[in-house]
């Protein structure tokens, strides 16, 4: 069975892995613009839910460190 931080942390490196795959298509000298801005805002939300689940992580981290 799969905890909350096991959970946390697919959910972070499945949020990275995303993010490089729009990237990878941000690449492509084929895109349109109108896809390249749909793949930007993608990409910066799912970076963005990545960084809170590492905003959480490290909140955790430090009250676990504490007690």
């Amino acid at each position: 069975m799969i905890d909350n931080k096991e959970l946390e942390q697919v959910n972070f490196e499945e949020k990275i892995l995303k993010a490089k795959e729009l990237l990878e298509k941000l690449s492509n000298p084929q895109i349109t613009l109108s896809d390249s801005i749909k793949l930007y805002k993608t990409g910066v939300n799912e970076l963005e839910e990545a960084q809170k689940l590492l905003d959480e992580a490290k909140l955790i981290f430090s009250v676990e460190n504490k007690n």
